[in-house]
């Protein structure tokens, strides 16, 4: 059975303790926001998977209460940075396996301030789900003070300039690039435009990413309606629902230990073992995508990420960015949202986020920032410790 997203909402992205509100007014902006894009009400949802990493156990409930009470099953998802995604696939799996025709999938965080952690217990790398990546970096590049997160993608940063050239200002024109686009964005959490030159300028946070290059903490929710073939013959109108192609999620296996490579270690055979997944499930490939919502947690990630979705070969990525092929007037379009780096990065709410990012695209609702003629879209989310999951999703007709 075939699945679709019917409707999806997001509140604005923001900077941590800036807006009065709690988790639950979040879900609800977002989640009301969804159901209305869909046409319906909360009372024919059937499952709702609730992605977060930040609260406590069964906060899912409390944030769907404020949307109806009315005993459907509320599933509590926590996947570090990919727990939006992981809660969407959820609700994909309900749908195709029958299970339920309508299922609203949440995503949101409450952060606080500052960079975060990695994942350790009162400072105890031992006992932290990461501690085996941080292990690996440790042995090859040691451990500084710099907040571990942008330590281990700063050290994937250093070891792919070594290998294959990459410069600071083709990373930096990563960020010049999102931040851009998110200029045209008002969910974004920030929408000011930098220079190349800017953003190499700005304070070092760990070698060589600058703080311009790093997502930021934020505060938001976002929410999608994901629904059968069946449901969309009675609810929707024909160009409105935008199909779920396929999908795939991938953990670590050997390969992201093994070389001792901290970019295996922060993902990339993941990523590009869930893109081939994809890729082979829906007959399509990256040439046939127009715009991509992928996780650029550090712009280091963005780069490796076209490598892993065969948007170049490997040590092109650079080069890739630099010639304008992943902005407007290019190849593709990559994060015409802004992506982590400028909309901003709440968690459980990223990769739901994404996805409400391509199907406004994908109907031709994006505004400013449209991408002309998209009809393919490509949404990546990555977290730490880990998970990576595609989504390929194509407009209806």
């Amino acid at each position: 059975m075939k699945a679709y997203v019917a409707g999806v909402g997001m509140t604005r992205f923001e900077k941590p303790e800036t807006r009065d509100w709690q988790y639950w007014d979040m879900v609800r902006e977002a989640g009301s926001a969804a159901l209305a894009d869909a046409g319906i009400t909360y009372a024919e949802v059937e499952q709702v998977p609730v992605g977060y990493c930040f609260q406590p156990s069964t906060a899912g409930q409390r944030a769907a209460y404020e949307l109806g009470l009315t005993g459907v099953p509320v599933y509590n998802v926590n996947n570090n940075c990919a727990t939006g995604s992981s809660a969407l696939m959820l609700a994909r799996q309900f749908v195709e396996g029958g299970v339920a025709d309508c299922v609203l999938a949440l995503g949101f965080e409450k952060m606080k301030r500052g960079a975060l952690g990695g994942g350790a217990d009162g400072g105890d790398f031992s006992t932290s789900p990461v501690a085996r990546h941080y292990g690996v970096m440790a042995a090859r590049h040691g451990f500084e003070m710099s907040p571990p997160t942008a330590q281990i993608f700063g050290d994937a940063a250093r070891e792919h300039m070594e290998k294959y050239g990459t410069t600071e200002a083709q990373l930096a024109a990563v960020a010049a690039k999102n931040h851009r686009h998110s200029a045209n964005n008002p969910y974004a959490q920030f929408q000011d435009v930098y220079g190349v030159d800017e953003i190499l300028a700005a304070r070092v946070v760990h070698r060589p990413l600058t703080k311009l290059q790093c997502s930021p903490t934020s505060d938001g929710a976002a929410a999608a309606v994901v629904v059968s073939e069946r449901f969309v013959e009675r609810h929707e109108p024909a160009d409105k629902a935008v199909e779920i192609v396929a999908q795939a999620m991938t953990t670590d296996t050997e390969e992201s230990f093994a070389s001792g490579s901290c970019v295996d270690v922060v993902g990339q055979p993941m990523s590009r073992e869930a893109a081939r997944q994809v890729y082979e499930r829906s007959g399509l490939g990256i040439d046939d995508v127009d715009v991509v919502e992928l996780h650029d947690c550090f712009s280091i990630n963005e780069l490796l990420t076209y490598e892993a979705l065969g948007m170049c070969e490997a040590g092109e990525s650079g080069k890739l960015v630099e010639s304008g092929a992943t902005t407007y007037g290019g190849r593709w379009v990559v994060n015409p949202s802004g992506g982590l780096i400028s909309k901003g990065h709440p968690l459980g709410a990223t990769g739901i986020a994404q996805v409400a990012e391509l199907v406004w695209q994908l109907r031709g609702e994006a505004g400013p920032r449209q991408v002309p003629g998209a009809r393919v879209g490509l949404a990546h989310n990555i977290g730490l410790g880990g998970a990576a999951v595609v989504t390929l999703l194509r407009a209806a007709g």
